[in-house]
């Protein structure tokens, strides 16, 4: 893939060990000094998929500071299911009949000082040109809430429960030892939908946007401080206007 300039920004995958080790220490930034570990500047976030994906990272083009990080895992289909990292929380055997490439995407984070939509934009547009590029069908990942609390996100939960929850034919099933059981918890809860959607983090925003669906469960991830559901979006079952939408991002003045 090529790379891919809009106004002041610059989305492209890394391409060498220092690039890589980039976006490492973005996620370090974005996902564990929040929780207060102590850093002495070369902190990185690894795991063993790292050598094995993708990775999309957006830059300021006159700075050179990455400002944006996220990466894809592709799989031929479901029958591949088992070596996503959201398989080490989900059950997901239901997917392994999926029949069409998937990629999972994940570690999408952006430097706290960055506050421009237009970084948001860029993403969005690179990881369009990535599906188009790849005959993608299929994209999933988890979708993270800040806080282990599920009071704190209730309002969403009970949204996500009402109106989002997955096709029975790809239900991801519980594997985590600690998860809360939204859509259990709170069958008998009413969402208030200008709250709900307020409170819901803007990735699974856009993922809902494009029709997508979640797990009934949040899994509690007590060392990042979070709660996590399964998300996945159907790329054939995305809305005709919203497809416009993301074509019209990949058009956007350069």
């Amino acid at each position: 893939m090529q790379p891919l300039c809009k106004g002041r920004y610059r989305a492209r995958l890394a391409a060498t060990t220092r690039d890589l080790r980039a976006s490492q220490r973005l996620r370090w930034i974005a996902f564990i000094a929040r929780t207060g570990q102590p850093d002495d500047g070369q902190r990185l976030d690894i795991d063993a998929l790292d050598e094995e994906c993708s990775h999309m990272m957006v830059e300021d083009i006159d700075s050179g500071r990455l400002v944006c990080s996220f990466r894809f895992l592709p799989l031929a289909d479901g029958s591949q299911i088992a070596r996503s990292y959201s398989a080490q929380f989900y059950d997901l055997a239901a997917l392994g009949s999926f029949d069409g490439p998937m990629v999972e995407m994940g570690r999408f984070c952006l430097h706290p000082d960055c506050r421009d939509p237009d970084v948001i934009r860029i993403a969005w547009a690179a990881l369009t040109r990535f599906v188009e590029e790849t005959g993608v069908e299929m994209l999933f990942g988890c979708s993270s809430f800040t806080g282990c609390e599920p009071e704190l996100h209730a309002e969403a939960f009970a949204m996500l429960k009402e109106r989002h929850l997955a096709p029975r034919r790809w239900w991801p099933r519980v594997k985590a030892p600690k998860v809360f059981r939204f859509a259990r918890a709170l069958r008998l809860r009413q969402p208030d939908p200008k709250r709900a959607m307020a409170a819901m983090p803007p990735l699974l925003r856009s993922y809902l946007a494009m029709g997508g669906w979640v797990s009934d469960h949040a899994v509690v991830d007590q060392a990042l401080k979070t709660m996590h559901v399964f998300t996945g979006v159907e790329i054939r079952a995305i809305p005709p206007a919203r497809r416009r939408l993301l074509s019209a991002l990949l058009d956007m003045p350069a």
